[in-house]
Parts: structure tokens; C-alpha cells; sequence
């Protein structure tokens, strides 16, 4: 699956991430020119998790980000439908899917989670939900397995807001992106995929109405590195 109008079946989604999983963290770190570290600490401020409470991180990859949820003393559960993500997280947390430094390790879609209703005190999710096939119905079930007056937060690829940069990173996405993830040994077809999915992503006014509309209340966004990816925030009515 190379191209992001390929309806995002989960089967062929997963099986890309699984072909990437072992030089994942690697790539993203180099084809973000080390803004992931700073968007994954501005996520987990956002999150604010403190003693006694439980984060769902949603689309978890292979853990790197799931560690700084619990920094503060909360319990993190990570979580993605990528076996091969998985597996290699597991590895890197000491072997066991259940007892890594504090975060197990569970397979999960993010469009029917296997969760109980209002499990979590926050739930977040990071470049990984425009990968999911029905973006509602993703929505809704994170809301169904947060507590009540609990907390959604999301960091996903959007739409510079400089006019100026727009072009030239569409031209980096576009043409750069996939050559880069190639010299690096990842699977360049997943970074195609990737530059198409973020170029067809909604920008963040449409996400906030999508969260919105999914039944999550005080909506707001806030952009990161001129709006290459946005961090949007709500609460599930109490």
C-alpha cells in the first residue's frame, strides 16, 4: 500500500508499519530534523499526568513516546495495531510485553479498542491518527474509554501556517521524504504513503470539528513548528 487514497485498509496499514518497525524511531527522528523529541515533550506536558492516573497512548508505535506519561508518577499503556511495532517495543523495554518500565505493551484498533468503558484518565494519540480507517468512529471510542472529565489529546501532521514555508515543505514531502527514509534502510513505499497521508490530512479548524462532532467539549488546538503538525486538546463531559 503506497498511496494514502487506498482507503486505509487496517490490514494493509499494519502490515506497512510491521515492514518499518525497526528503523521507525530512527527515520522519524531524521526526517523531522529532531522536532519529534520537542513535539513528543510538548504532548506529554498537554497530558499533565500525575500520580494515580491511567494514559491510554494511543498508536504507540514501539513505546518511544509512552515512557514520558509517567514521568510524574501515572501509569501508561501502550498501544497499537502494528504487531511488528509491537514486538520491537517489547524487545526494547527488557522483553516482556507486560512488565517494561511500568508500560505494558497491548494490540489494539484504535476503531474498537479493547478497553472497558471509562478506563483511562487521558487518552492521547500522535501522528497515527490519520492512519485509522473511520477517524469518527476512532474518536468515539476514545471518548467512550476515557473517564468522565477526562482528557483527549492528539498531535497529528497539519497545514503550515506560513505561507512562505508551504511549498517548499510540500516539495520536501513529496519528493524528499521517501528518498530520505530510503538511505536510512527504512521502507521508502511507507514513507510515500506517509508524505500522501499528511498532504491529504484536514487542517485544524476541520479536525476540531471532527472532535467536536465526536462528543469531546472545549476543542482547542495549538500549532507546532508553524503548524507542520498541530496538538489539539478537549475533555469528555463529566
Amino acid at each position: 500500500m503506497t498511496r494514502a487514497q487506498l482507503d486505509k485498509q487496517p490490514g494493509e496499514v499494519a502490515a506497512m508499519f510491521d515492514r518499518t518497525a525497526r528503523r521507525y524511531d530512527l527515520v522519524n527522528d531524521v526526517i523531522s530534523m529532531g522536532q519529534v523529541r520537542f513535539w513528543r515533550k510538548a504532548v506529554a506536558a498537554a497530558v499533565d499526568a500525575g500520580p494515580g492516573e491511567v494514559v491510554l497512548d494511543l498508536g504507540a508505535g514501539t513505546g518511544t513516546s509512552t515512557d514520558s506519561f509517567t514521568t510524574l508518577g501515572a501509569r501508561a499503556i501502550a498501544s497499537d495495531f502494528s504487531l511488528g511495532m509491537l514486538r520491537t517495543g517489547v524487545q526494547r523495554h527488557g522483553g516482556n510485553a507486560l512488565s517494561g518500565p511500568g508500560v505494558p505493551f497491548v494490540a489494539g484498533d484504535a476503531m474498537r479498542l479493547p478497553f472497558a468503558d471509562d478506563a483511562f484518565d487521558a487518552v492521547t494519540i500522535s501522528v497515527a491518527l490519520r492512519n485509522v480507517h473511520d477517524t469518527g468512529q476512532a474518536l468515539r471510542e476514545m471518548l467512550r474509554v476515557t473517564r468522565p472529565g477526562g482528557r483527549l489529546v492528539i498531535l497529528e501532521f497539519s497545514h503550515v501556517t506560513w505561507g512562505a514555508f508551504d511549498l517548499v515543505y510540500r516539495e520536501y514531502l513529496m519528493r524528499l521524504l521517501p528518498k530520505v527514509a530510503k538511505v536510512f534502510g527504512s521502507n521508502d513505499d511507507s514513507y510515500e504513503y506517509l508524505a500522501e497521508s499528511i498532504r491529504d490530512w484536514p487542517d485544524q479548524p476541520t479536525l476540531a470539528r471532527e472532535i467536536q462532532k465526536a462528543g469531546w467539549e472545549r476543542v482547542a488546538w495549538r500549532n507546532l513548528t508553524m503548524g507542520i503538525v498541530a496538538m489539539h486538546r478537549a475533555f469528555k463531559p463529566a
